[in-house]
């Protein structure tokens, strides 16, 4: 396997920028909506501290990425890869939010698509863990081609463990898929 190069990603109006320390301020503008995590693991990831933990977790990923808006510069939210198994072939993508600005207009599918295809240079295939209470996320992954695997407790960076659901796409049903064919379409 070839080592994984973490790099910036950019496709259509999306642009994935790896996070740095003084992005702070900004992500928690977004983030310190208490609405985004109502149905989350952590539903206090809104406040400051909580959110402190969560961005110390993402900077020390080296694999995190503060979503942008290509077109007006704005900060979108934030998204990772993680946990990279070399034996398995695999990686997992999440610890995504956005804010509601970018609710339902589309943009997770792109991010996930643009995710998806710089992980595959390098795996056969890519988990994601979910909160099994959140709906929106459930839903999303469903969209995307996910196929539930398993559940099982999770203990997010600094955070107590919590029932996730396991949700699997491999290479090949990712290059056969819609959400493929959608984003191409869109380049």
């Amino acid at each position: 396997m070839q080592t994984w190069i973490p790099i910036d990603l950019q496709a259509h109006s999306i642009f994935l920028r790896l996070l740095h320390a003084a992005d702070f301020e900004s992500l928690y503008a977004v983030a310190s909506d208490p609405l985004i995590w109502v149905q989350h693991p952590n539903p206090d990831r809104w406040k400051r501290a909580v959110f402190s933990t969560y961005f110390e977790g993402a900077l020390l990923s080296g694999r995190a990425y503060l979503i942008i808006h290509g077109q007006t510069g704005e900060v979108m939210g934030c998204t990772r890869y993680y946990d990279l198994d070399d034996s398995q072939r695999s990686i997992k993508i999440g610890y995504t939010f956005f804010g509601r600005k970018w609710w339902g207009g589309g943009h997770n599918p792109w991010v996930k698509a643009l995710m998806l295809d710089h992980a595959f240079h390098y795996v056969d295939q890519v988990l994601f863990e979910v909160g099994e209470h959140n709906k929106r996320s459930i839903t999303a992954m469903q969209r995307i081609g996910g196929v539930q695997i398993s559940s099982r407790p999770i203990a997010y960076y600094g955070e107590a463990p919590k029932t996730n659901l396991i949700f699997l796409i491999n290479k090949d049903r990712f290059y056969l898929s819609q959400l493929w064919f959608d984003f191409q379409n869109m380049l």
